[in-house]
């Protein structure tokens, strides 16, 4: 379970860092998420397909390809440059598809479930 939350702690320090103004930390942060996330979007997908929920292997897998884009789009920028919108943008939504399964985990106890019909037992 703690590989699961090393891609999200990896890129929330790189929105930090950009925060900071340390652009050229994060861009290191978000290459060195891009293993973490390859790995924890494998296991999810197997999970999924082993039939133990599909939600967690989506939305990590999403998370992959934003964190690839992100860090694309963050390298062909022009150095010096400020960093591109898209750069950061795809970062904080790759965080908000891992928070996503997290939201569902919480919201579970309130999901309707049909009612069992109550059978009466008749004897013959």
């Amino acid at each position: 379970m703690a590989t699961r939350l090393l891609p999200p702690g990896i890129a929330l320090g790189a929105v930090f860092a950009d925060a900071a103004g340390l652009h050229a930390f994060a861009l290191w942060l978000v290459l060195l998420a891009l293993p973490a996330a390859a790995a924890v979007a494998f296991v999810a997908v197997s999970d999924a397909l082993a039939g133990n929920g599909w939600l967690s292997g989506t939305t990590a897998t999403l998370a992959l390809v934003l964190l690839v884009l992100g860090s694309a789009v963050r390298e062909a920028a022009a150095r010096g440059a400020p960093v591109p919108t898209l750069a950061v943008t795809a970062v904080v939504g790759a965080l908000v598809l891992y928070a996503v399964p997290v939201l569902a985990w919480l919201l579970e106890p309130l999901r309707l479930r049909p009612r069992a019909r109550a059978t009466t037992a008749h004897t013959v």
